[in-house]
């Protein structure tokens, strides 16, 4: 099945600790059989101050590792402060920036970048736009079934990847419930979002999981988990596969995916085998199928 797939890894959406974070990626680089890993702050830029250095330090033992570095940028700049940041990185990078929203895109244009799943590309007209602006692949919304990414492929010719593992992204506020939660306003937030290191999970009044929270971000109560459908996917045209960063073993996540698109291993295995490093996980693949994304379809 691999026939030259690739994984990758999506940037980490929660706010851990700079020497978590430090030893996360450094793990990444020894160790985690992905060939792309994606760096930056998606979702606030107030963490970045005390992540900067730590990137930095990934981005250099990465690539030393052989590994393609992305940097993916803010997905809600609201702010003065947040187009600074977003200016900064577009002038600063070295390699792929991938952008995740338009203003990001405005910035990057005429020049090769990549598009997240925050931009809303539904069809294959505003997909042709982004990648005559410079465009190199893109990532599609987490709520397109397989059908309509297939057509895309199909219908502009660029490369396709898809996220396989992880919460997925569901929307951006300008407020910060996770703040509120703690009785906190958001611009003196004391970064609650730090005390939940996989999200904070919410509920509905009887009890059932409902979505997790993560700052300014609502992310699904379970995790996306699509190894039944890679086969499709790669029937489709898609050639990355990528894998968003939770508070499990991630090197032990990115190797069952790994054994998955070399054939050494079926889905049905990789998700016992999942369910195993993380317990208790509700696994979620009703969009991908045109059904509620809440919802188990496959397996």
């Amino acid at each position: 099945m691999s026939g030259g797939a690739r994984l990758s890894l999506g940037p980490v959406l929660h706010y851990w600790e700079p020497e978590r974070l430090r030893d996360f990626y450094l793990r990444i680089a020894d160790e985690a059989p992905v060939e792309i890993v994606h760096l930056g702050e998606v979702v606030c830029a107030k963490r970045l101050p005390f992540l900067g250095g730590v990137l930095a330090e990934a981005a250099e033992r990465l690539r030393a590792a052989g590994k393609e570095v992305v940097f993916s940028s803010l997905a809600l700049p609201g702010e003065p402060r947040d187009l600074a940041v977003l200016r900064d990185l577009v002038d600063a990078a070295e390699g792929l920036v991938e952008a995740n929203d338009f203003g990001a895109v405005r910035l990057l244009r005429g020049r090769p970048h990549t598009l997240g799943p925050y931009l809303n590309i539904y069809n294959e007209g505003t997909l042709s736009v982004l990648r005559e602006g410079g465009a190199v692949r893109f990532c599609p919304p987490p709520e397109l079934p397989g059908s309509a990414v297939a057509r895309l492929i199909a219908g502009v010719g660029i490369a396709c990847e898809l996220q396989i593992f992880g919460r997925i992204p569901l929307a951006l506020s300008a407020r910060c419930y996770h703040a509120r939660s703690r009785g906190r306003r958001k611009d003196n937030c004391q970064y609650a979002c730090g005390e939940d290191a996989d999200g904070m999970a919410v509920d509905t009044l009887d009890g059932q999981a409902f979505v997790a929270v993560n700052g300014i971000q609502t992310l699904s109560a379970g995790y996306l988990e699509l190894s039944a459908a890679v086969a499709a996917a790669r029937a489709a045209g898609v050639g990355i596969f990528r894998l968003v960063p939770q508070a499990v073993d991630m090197v032990a996540v990115a190797g069952l995916y790994r054994d998955l698109l070399d054939d050494r291993i079926a889905p049905a295995e990789l998700r016992a085998r999942l369910a195993e490093t993380a317990p208790g996980v509700a696994f979620l693949d009703g969009y991908w199928y045109g059904r509620a994304g809440m919802l188990r379809v496959a397996g």
